[in-house]
C-alpha cells in the first residue's frame, strides 16, 4: 500500500527541489520553512510505503519466483469486449431435451440381474435345445433357484463391485445348481466346481478340517479372480467361459489349430468336447428364462434385493452345535451357510468369519456375551508316529469306532505318524488349534499289515542281520523274536522265528509242500521207468493182439453186412412199388 501526502500550494515541486540552478544565478529561497518540512516528510513516508518485503526462497532465482500480481495485472490491463451491432430481440423457443432417465432401485434381485446383463447373446440351435429342456423341467428350475436365494445376493454384489456382466452371476446355475456339496465325477467340487489343482492355485485350502472349494466367499472370490484372468487372456467372455471349462490349455492349442489352418477362432468355430459345446448354451438357456420368465412360464421365487447373509468374526474356536444354539439357528441352515466345514468344530485359525442369517447374527453375538459354558469341545493332535486305530483311540481317550467315525478312517488302515486327529477335549489335550495345523492339517494312513509267525532254517555262514536281510526284516526284530544277539551267528539249518506278512508266509511255507506231491506221484514215475519185458512175455503179447484181431474181423464183416442190409430196407422203402 503506497501513501501519499498532497503538497501544498506553495511547496515547490520534486523537480523543483532536486534541480540545481544554473551557474552564475541563485536558486529562488522557499517561501515558507514549513513547506520544506512537509516535502521532506511526504518524500520519507512515499519511500517507505513503496517498499516491498522480499518473499522470494533463498536460492530462488527471481525469474523462479512465483508472481501472484500477475493475474491481476494481466486481468486489470485487458481490453474490454465490446459486442457490435445491435443486441438480438429476447423470444421463447423450444427446446428439445433428452428424457428423464428413471433411477428407482430394482423391485427384486432379478431384476437386478436382468439390468446387468451385458455379454453377447448367443442365438443357434443348441441354445434353444437347452431353452427347451430347461423350459419343460419347472420343478428343477424351482430347486435352483430356491437354493440360490442365499448366495445370490453376495454373488452380484461381488460382480458389479468388478464391473463384471452379470451373467456370470448365473454361472453356479450351469455349474452345480448352487449347491455347494455337489462334487463331480473328475472331484471337481463346490458351487463353482474348482478342481483341487485349479483351487489351490486361487489359494482355496483343502485339508481334513475344511475345504475352501465349498465356502461361499472364497470359492466366489477365486471364481471371479479365475474369470477376470481368463477374460483377459482371451479378450472374449465366450472363449473365457470355454476356458474355465475346458482348460486354458485346450482352448489356446484349439485357437492355434485353427490359426495354421486359416479359420476363424471364435467360440462357435473350434473344435471341442461335447460338455464345452453345450456349456455356453446352457447359460445363454438360463439368462434367457430369467430375463423373460413369462415367455417361457416359469416361477421364479421371490428374493429381496437385499443381503441374506451377515459375516461374524470369531476369536475361540467353538463347536458347531453351540454356535447353531446361540444363533437359533439349526445345524442343517448353518451348514448350508458355511459348507466347507468338515467337522463338528469350527477352528478360529483357520475358519476366523463365519456366516449367519442377517437377523440371526445380531442374536448370536448378543447371546455369545451372555454364554458361560465351554465354546468347544473338540481340538486337533497331532500323532508322534505311526501307531493303529486302537493305539491312537486309546491315547486319545475314546473309543475306536468314534474315533474312525469323526476322522473318516476306513478299517484295516494305520495312522502315520505327522497325521491331525479330531479327539475330544483333555487335559493333555485343551487349548485352540494353532494355525499351522488348522491350514496345512493332513490324514496319512497306510494298510495295517497282519504278520504270520513263520519258521525258517538258517544257510550255511548266515548271521542275524543276513538272514534279516534275505526276508527283508529288521535284525533287531528278529533278535528280538528269537532272544538272540544282533550279532550272533546261526547254524546251518537252525531254526528262526520270524514274523511275516501273510502273503509272504504264504510263499515261504509252498516249498515245504513239494516234497510231498512228489512222493505222491513216485510209484507213477517208478512204473514209467520199470524194465522192459522179457521175450516170453513179448511173445504173449503179440500173440494175445493177433488172436484179438482175428476175432475181430467176424465181427466186423457181420456189422458190415447187417449195415448193408438196413441200408437195402431203407432205399427199398423209398421207391414207389412197381405193378405186376
Amino acid at each position: 500500500m503506497t501513501l501519499s501526502v498532497p503538497l501544498l500550494p506553495d511547496s515547490p515541486s520534486l523537480p523543483q527541489l532536486f534541480h540545481r540552478a544554473p551557474a552564475g544565478r541563485s536558486a529562488p529561497a522557499p517561501r515558507t520553512g514549513l513547506g520544506a518540512l512537509l516535502i521532506g516528510i511526504t518524500l520519507l513516508l512515499g519511500a517507505c510505503a513503496t517498499v516491498s518485503p522480499d518473499t522470494s526462497v533463498p536460492g530462488q532465482s527471481s525469474a523462479d519466483a512465483p508472481e501472484t500480481s500477475r493475474p491481476r495485472a494481466a486481468l486489470r490491463h485487458q481490453t474490454p469486449v465490446i459486442p457490435n451491432g445491435p443486441l438480438s430481440d429476447i423470444t421463447t423457443a423450444n427446446t428439445s431435451l433428452p428424457a428423464v432417465v428413471t433411477l428407482a432401485a430394482p423391485t427384486d434381485l432379478w431384476d437386478r440381474i436382468r439390468r446387468g446383463l451385458s455379454m453377447p447373446d448367443l442365438d443357434n440351435d443348441l441354445v434353444r435345445d437347452r431353452v427347451q429342456w430347461y423350459a419343460t423341467r419347472p420343478d428343477y428350475i424351482t430347486r435352483m433357484t430356491e437354493r440360490s436365494a442365499r448366495y445370490l445376493f453376495h454373488i452380484v454384489e461381488e460382480i458389479e463391485r468388478r464391473n463384471l456382466p452379470m451373467e456370470l452371476a448365473l454361472l453356479p446355475f450351469i455349474e452345480s445348481a448352487f449347491n455347494p456339496q455337489a462334487v463331480s465325477s473328475a472331484r471337481a467340487a463346490g458351487m463353482w466346481q474348482f478342481m483341487p489343482a485349479t483351487g489351490e492355485s486361487f489359494d482355496l485350502k483343502q485339508n481334513i478340517f475344511r475345504d475352501d472349494r465349498r465356502d461361499v466367499l472364497a470359492s466366489t472370490r477365486a471364481a471371479l479372480d479365475y474369470l477376470q484372468q481368463l477374460h483377459a487372456r482371451f479378450g472374449d467372455w465366450h472363449l473365457a467361459l470355454a476356458a474355465y471349462n475346458w482348460g486354458q490349455g485346450n482352448v489356446s492349442r484349439a485357437i492355434t489349430r485353427n490359426q495354421r489352418e486359416g479359420l476363424p477362432t471364435g467360440y462357435t468355430d473350434l473344435t471341442m468336447p461335447m460338455e464345452t459345446r453345450m456349456y455356453v448354451p446352457k447359460l445363454q438357456a438360463v439368462e434367457n428364462i430369467i430375463a423373460n420368465p413369462q415367455a417361457f412360464r416359469a416361477q421364479l421365487p421371490l428374493i429381496g434385493n437385499h443381503p441374506f447373509f451377515d459375516t461374524v468374526t470369531l476369536d475361540r474356536d467353538m463347536d458347531v452345535a453351540v454356535i447353531a444354539r446361540l444363533s437359533e439357528v439349526s445345524e442343517k441352515d448353518f451348514r448350508a451357510l458355511n459348507p466347507s466345514l468338515k467337522h463338528p468344530v469350527v477352528m478360529a485359525a483357520g475358519t476366523p468369519n463365519i456366516l449367519l442369517p442377517w437377523d440371526n447374527a445380531a442374536i448370536f453375538e448378543r447371546n455369545l456375551k451372555t454364554h458361560a459354558g465351554p465354546l468347544a469341545s473338540w481340538t486337533a493332535w497331532l500323532v508322534p508316529t505311526t501307531m493303529t486305530v486302537a493305539q491312537a483311540a486309546e491315547r486319545a481317550g475314546m473309543s475306536e469306532s468314534e474315533l474312525r467315525s469323526v476322522n473318516s478312517i476306513p478299517p484295516r488302515m494305520l495312522v502315520r505318524a505327522g497325521s491331525s486327529l479330531l479327539v475330544p477335549r483333555s487335559g493333555r489335550h485343551d487349548s485352540d488349534v494353532p494355525i499351522q495345523l488348522a491350514d496345512n492339517g493332513q490324514l496319512n494312513l497306510q494298510a495295517e499289515v497282519i504278520l504270520r509267525r513263520t519258521v525258517v532254517r538258517a544257510r550255511k555262514g548266515e548271521n542275524v542281520a543276513r538272514l534279516a536281510g534275505r526276508y527283508g526284516v529288521s535284525p533287531v526284530s528278529v533278535a528280538g523274536w528269537n532272544k538272540l544277539a544282533v550279532n550272533s551267528a546261526l547254524k546251518p539249518g537252525q531254526s528262526v522265528v520270524l514274523m511275516l506278512p501273510r502273503s509272504a508266509a504264504t510263499a515261504i511255507a509252498a516249498p515245504a509242500a513239494t516234497p510231498r506231491a512228489s512222493a505222491t506221484k513216485a510209484p507213477a514215475t517208478a512204473a514209467r521207468k520199470a524194465p522192459p519185458p522179457t521175450k516170453k512175455a513179448a511173445a504173449a503179447r503179440t500173440t494175445g493182439k493177433q488172436a484179438a484181431r482175428t476175432t475181430a474181423k467176424p465181427a466186423t464183416k457181420r456189422a458190415a453186412q447187417a449195415n448193408s442190409t438196413r441200408n437195402d430196407t431203407r432205399v427199398a422203402a423209398t421207391k414207389p412199388a412197381r405193378k405186376p
